[in-house]
């Protein structure tokens, strides 16, 4: 029998210990938030649903996001044991400068439409978090305010070549005038790909007011009170705007570009240069021995040609064909520390993230960015503890092993062939 008795007062005291309440709204919202997909469900709810989806959404079918973001779940992790590992390093040198993490927010496009602080609020997160901020052709604030933001961290800019190839020589020149360290050089959008969300809720540039907008704008009045009440948009590399954003693209960017529009850029910009968009092994060489400081394995975060490869999946490949001391970086599908952890092991030398800068800009503005860069660092230094690893140089590919679910035809015929083989 168990013996039961009368509670005693002084201990039921000692348990009733109520926490203070929040009266910061946008603070107690973003305690709540213990992942970047907690921060995409806080974003969804506050903000329209066609902006949303241009953040959200991905090409066609949507076929390459889901399956970059289903590589980084299909790893193992390899942990030692009786490695201590209290305090670890999470600091990298990437293209010639420092960064406390190994990730750097990408560049994303009109993004004040996102949430009205935009680029401003990722700079100046970056800038606090000590790692780099890049700035999109296509952004929504100019070089010279990101500059102003961040003055005394470090700004890349990502270039698009354009139609009118001045326009972009005029970019690529104020951002080297503006200080502006690294040009992320894009060569994955010749024409813009089908994202086929924005076709279905009319999204345009600048967002209109429609029944749809309207009905959809009741619950959430503060996003249009923020967009109606602030400067209206501006960007640096269009000169008209009142379309969606694919027709937008594809009346400014250029099919003809080419490696010659690669040399004259590289030739007016003093800093590094790195190339984005780069989807297979032959180019990732090719690239390597023109000389260029990195290249980022990147299929634009699946928003350009679905059914594209997947860049965790090359990761290994190209950095087996161009040398481990290639600088050789990676960006969609990241949504945890744990697939920045996995990449660097795999030999990237940095990753970029952008949906999870995005949905930690729409959850809380400022406050939203320094809170998506606070749960990924505690998401990598617990994942290296949990590794035993003190420092990311330590990482190696014995740490991770890419579990199989996507198998090319030829190598499952070949596997077929050689177990008949064997077997006979």
């Amino acid at each position: 029998m168990v013996q039961r008795q009368l509670p005693n007062p002084a201990e039921l005291l000692e348990l009733m210990k109520f926490k203070k309440p929040e009266l910061n709204g946008r603070k107690r919202r973003l305690d709540k938030a213990l992942t970047i997909a907690d921060l995409r469900t806080i974003a969804k709810r506050r903000t329209p649903k066609a902006a949303f989806d241009y953040t959200d959404g991905a090409a066609e079918g949507e076929l390459s996001l889901a399956r970059a973001r289903q590589a980084f779940e299909d790893i193992e992790f390899h942990p030692g044991i009786l490695r201590p590992a209290p305090d670890v390093n999470t600091s990298v040198d990437i293209l010639g400068g420092p960064s406390a993490l190994p990730f750097g927010i990408a560049p994303t496009g009109f993004t004040r439409l996102m949430q009205t602080e935009g680029e401003i609020a990722g700079a100046s997160a970056a800038g606090a978090a000590g790692i780099p901020f890049t700035l999109s052709t296509l952004g929504t604030s100019s070089i010279e305010a990101v500059r102003d933001a961040n003055a005394h961290g470090r700004n890349w800019f990502q270039l698009y070549v354009m139609k009118d190839r001045e326009i972009s020589y005029g970019l690529t020149r104020r951002a080297a005038e503006a200080g502006y360290d690294t040009l992320m050089f894009t060569v994955d959008t010749p024409v813009a790909g089908a994202r086929l969300r924005d076709a279905r809720n009319g999204f345009s540039i600048p967002p209109q007011l429609t029944l749809g907008t309207i009905i959809n704008a009741i619950p959430r009045p503060w996003w249009w009170f923020d967009f109606l009440t602030t400067p209206s948009l501006e960007f640096a590399s269009l000169s008209t705007t009142g379309g969606t954003v694919g027709e937008l693209l594809d009346s400014a960017m250029d099919p003809t570009i080419s490696f010659e529009d690669l040399e004259i850029i590289r030739g007016m910009w003093p800093g590094k240069i790195v190339v984005k968009g780069v989807q297979n092994v032959e180019d990732s060489k090719r690239l390597i021995d023109l000389g260029v400081d990195g290249i980022i394995l990147s299929n634009h975060g699946g928003r350009q040609l679905d059914r594209a490869p997947i860049p965790f999946h090359l990761l290994p490949q190209v950095v087996r064909e161009v040398g481990k001391d290639a600088t050789v970086m990676i960006d969609t599908g990241i949504m945890n520390g744990a697939d920045i952890v996995a990449s660097m092991a795999l030999g990237a030398k940095f990753t970029l993230v952008g949906r999870a800068y995005l949905y930690g800009l729409m959850a809380g503005g400022r406050e939203g960015v320094d809170h998506m860069i606070k749960i990924l660092r505690t998401e990598i230094e617990r994942t290296m503890r949990l590794l035993g690893v003190a420092s990311l140089d330590e990482l190696h590919p014995g740490h991770v092993t890419q579990l199989a679910r996507l198998v090319p035809v030829s190598q499952s015929l070949t596997d077929a062939a050689t177990a008949a083989a064997i077997k006979a």
